[in-house]
């Protein structure tokens, strides 16, 4: 029984494929589209659901649109109008936002059978609505299910820490088995996701979009305004908060512009806001503890991609297990939806799946890449020793596009679509924002074999989707400063080889050159683009940005900058300051 998870309601579309109880495939729009996020979250956008990701779906399963049992949608509109008034809705009325919000959603099975673009048309074609079951599945359980189902649980609490659903904003769960009852939940307009939106645009950034750069920005601020901030967020009792008046240019001042530059006083409107979320999320999870008397927890929304938070809560809440869903934005709830729609129409009691890796995504062969290489007219070397030599070149301070296997699903890349690097020179953190033209605060982040984190970062765990930071071990940092944040943390992703061989065999083959098992990690993209998916997409990054090197399966693809280096330094050989 094949089915299709689907989430546009928002933002971050996506698709799920799920056949009797076990993940296909799962994919974001944005990696076809190259449209950052598949779309802005406007009203008038969500008649645009995610053609291409499911596609891609339909392709890894080789079937058509017509061989789908059911199709699940991750969000309900029925809980925001009935059917007589959904019959009515006319974007002609006194609040045509709503009606067309609404109305595309109710005429998304619709929508689906004909309004694919045309070069898909091979999958889509005599599709009809008949074909299968079509099910609406409340945004906040589709989070929930993400959380829990796929996780190694087999009971747990799940708390979902979202901008937004239909109603509520923050939920609560308790997990078992194939099963998820909810315990209570926050409504609108009480949100801390959108307080956090909301802080996002008072600093000059885009909502929805840009939460993880305030994040980083909070590191170099200090906590001046928590009072505000408490202001702001009440306290209840049953896990109950309210956000009160922001008003944040009467607290704060002035907005700031994109482009003007950042004071202490941004830093710590930062700093506070994310205080005062640790706090109040820690309060949180002691009352969901101690009413369901879990050991575990699950998390999703896009609250959850937050990795200093995550880390307060592994490290001081207290839940003795804590897992995260890697796409835990609205893009997981396309896998959510999926994987609950499937048990509960096959009537499967027990957990048959664990999500143990994210790469749910487009592959492409050798002899593919080949082929594309030939017809894009690129000199290339085919290397007999993908590791070995790559990690030579890394050691050598080359910046590396890295293409291989499967690409990842969430916002992380995770060692199949990265900028890789080394960590040795504090220089590299700079010159790998100024290849992705990104702000000068941003960290970036740290892979390490998990048998060896213990020893490079402060009570380290296995974290495979970089989704928590640690300290860096102080006898670590200075050999490898470019990864050591300004608050001394570091966003570490840890492989083993099992998970991804050939991410693992080339950092086996950097410590046998340098003596150390961590390579800088950051996504094969520049500002403001998705992730690249396809060779192509990786050709274009390359070429059009001041990185060095592109290795993508066994191939080589190298740019001759003749005496002129990019970065004004010339390569320094790290392997001798090993001997």
């Amino acid at each position: 029984m094949y089915t299709l998870g689907i989430n546009a309601a928002f933002h971050d579309s996506a698709a799920s494929l799920v056949k009797d109880g076990q993940l296909l495939a799962a994919v974001e729009d944005e990696r076809f589209t190259r449209i950052k996020h598949g779309k802005r979250p406007i009203p008038f956008s969500t008649y645009e659901l995610p053609f291409h990701a499911i596609d891609y779906c339909l392709q890894v399963a080789s079937i058509h649109l017509k061989d789908v049992d059911q199709v699940v949608y991750s969000f309900d509109p029925y809980l925001l109008v009935n059917e007589k008034e959904a019959k009515e809705l006319d974007p002609a009325d006194p609040q045509p936002w709503k009606g067309l919000f609404l109305s595309s959603i109710i005429n998304a099975p619709s929508q689906l059978v004909d309004g694919y673009p045309h070069h898909l048309q091979k999958r889509f074609k005599d599709a009809d609505q008949t074909d299968w079951e079509w099910h609406f599945i409340e945004h906040h359980l589709s989070h929930a299910a993400s959380a829990y189902l796929p996780s190694p649980f087999r009971e747990a609490a799940v708390m979902v820490l979202d901008g937004r659903g239909e109603v509520a904003t923050t939920s609560y769960h308790v997990g078992q088995q194939q099963n998820l009852t909810r315990i209570g939940q926050v409504d609108l307009p009480h949100s801390l996701g959108l307080l956090y939106e909301e802080v996002t645009t008072y600093l000059g950034f885009l909502h929805s979009s840009d939460e993880y750069k305030v994040m980083a920005l909070a590191s170099y601020g200090k906590p001046v305004y928590v009072k505000d901030f408490r202001d702001m967020v009440w306290l209840g009792e049953q896990g109950q908060y309210r956000i009160q008046q922001t008003q944040l240019e009467a607290r704060f001042g002035p907005a700031r512009l994109r482009h003007e530059p950042f004071t202490n006083h941004h830093f710590d409107i930062a700093r506070s806001l994310q205080y005062v979320l640790e706090e109040t999320v820690l309060e949180l999870t002691l009352w969901l503890h101690e009413e369901t008397k879990q050991r575990c927890l699950g998390l999703a929304g896009g609250v959850a991609l937050n990795c200093v938070l995550n880390a307060r809560i592994r490290d001081d809440g207290p839940f003795e297990n804590v897992w995260v869903q890697p796409a835990a934005g609205d893009s997981g709830t396309a896998l959510g939806a999926a994987l609950w729609a499937d048990a509960k129409l096959r009537g499967e009691h027990e957990k048959t799946f664990v999500m143990d890796h994210v790469y749910w995504g487009p592959s492409y062969a050798d002899q593919a890449i080949a082929d594309f290489l030939e017809r894009a007219k690129v000199p290339y070397t085919r290397m007999e020793h993908v590791a070995e030599e790559t990690a030579q070149l890394l050691a050598d301070n080359c910046i590396i596009g890295w293409f291989q296997g499967a690409m990842e699903y969430g916002p992380r890349a995770l060692g199949s679509r990265s900028i890789l690097a080394s960590p040795v020179l504090p220089e590299m953190q700079a010159w790998l924002n100024e290849v992705k033209d990104r702000e000068d605060f941003r960290p970036v982040a740290p892979v390490v074999t998990e048998e060896d984190a213990p020893q490079w970062f402060i009570a380290a765990q296995p974290s495979p989707f970089m989704l928590f930071v640690n300290q860096v071990a102080p006898d670590k940092a200075d050999l490898i400063p470019a990864v050591k944040h300004v608050d001394g943390t570091a966003r570490i992703q840890t492989v083993n080889r099992e998970q991804n061989p050939a991410y693992y065999d080339l950092l086996k083959a950097f410590e046998r050159i340098t003596g150390i098992p961590v390579l800088i990690n950051t996504s094969f993209n520049t500002v403001g683009r998705p992730i690249v998916c396809s060779p192509r997409d990786a050709l274009e990054c390359f070429w059009t940005s001041p990185f060095d090197v592109l290795v993508m399966g066994s191939f080589l693809i190298s740019k001759q900058y003749g005496d002129k280096d990019i970065r004004g330094h010339s390569h320094v050989q790290t392997a001798s300051a090993f001997g």
